[in-house]
């Protein structure tokens, strides 16, 4: 099970993921690289069948600028995955003699975010190879943990990221999946962060540096706990 989020702030946008794989017919939970890059100034991720985001990652990998530099990138990553997920349809055996579940399915989401000519674009193609557009709400979510992570969003938005520098935007990443990590058994870490800038393009968080978000973020909620305190004063 997954969990990948975009948020968009006020001059960049931050990509992240959970690392946590699991495999219910083998009983079978391991971590993994969720988050890739695309190119110099945009990243992706997804959830559902591995075998089908590998393929897309071996086709991503291979012409990862002529997917951002696109005229519509939606377009573009549509023309890639839909191919792929048919493929996997056509193939996909739905019910294995001797296994009552197999756990295995081709349905697969993809998301990705970054800039395209100086502009910041937030696309997903869902298992039906729709395109969604979400550079205007700033947030998206996708995997077995987006509803809750539509939940953890909510409850930030008092805090109005999409007017804050990025460096905020990574906080309040990490905070929804250490969240949902906390709450759900499917998602679990070491987290992964991806941030991005028009000017400084991508750049995938270290764990030293996901660790000093990690602080951030816990100055954060002491200074919430004190507001909270003196809220009756």
């Amino acid at each position: 099970m997954t969990v990948v989020i975009a948020l968009r702030c006020a001059d960049g946008i931050v990509l992240g993921a959970d690392s946590q794989i699991t495999e219910p017919a083998r009983g079978l939970t391991y971590p993994a690289q969720k988050l890739h890059g695309l190119g110099k100034r945009a990243a992706w991720g997804g959830s559902g069948s591995r075998a089908v985001l590998y393929d897309l990652e071996q086709l991503f990998d291979a012409q990862p600028e002529t997917i951002v530099e696109a005229k519509d990138v939606g377009r573009a990553l549509q023309a890639r995955v839909v191919p792929v997920l048919e493929h996997h349809y056509d193939n996909f055996i739905e019910k294995v003699p001797g296994e009552s579940a197999s756990g295995a399915t081709p349905a697969t989401y993809v998301l990705a975010a970054g800039y395209s000519d100086g502009e910041p674009f937030i696309v997903d193609i869902d298992p039906h190879g729709l395109i969604g557009h979400y550079e205007e709400t700033g947030f998206h979510a996708v995997g077995s943990g987006a509803p809750m992570a539509q939940q953890a969003r909510a409850l930030l938005a008092n805090f109005r990221m999409s007017e804050r520098p990025v460096q905020y935007g990574v906080a309040a990443a990490l905070r929804v999946l250490d969240a949902l990590d906390e709450s759900s058994p499917t998602v679990g870490g070491p987290m992964d962060i991806c941030r991005i800038t028009a000017d400084e393009g991508a750049e995938h968080l270290s764990e030293d540096k996901v660790a000093e978000v990690r602080d951030s973020v816990r100055r954060w909620q002491d200074l919430e706990r004190r507001a909270l305190d003196g809220l009756f004063d």
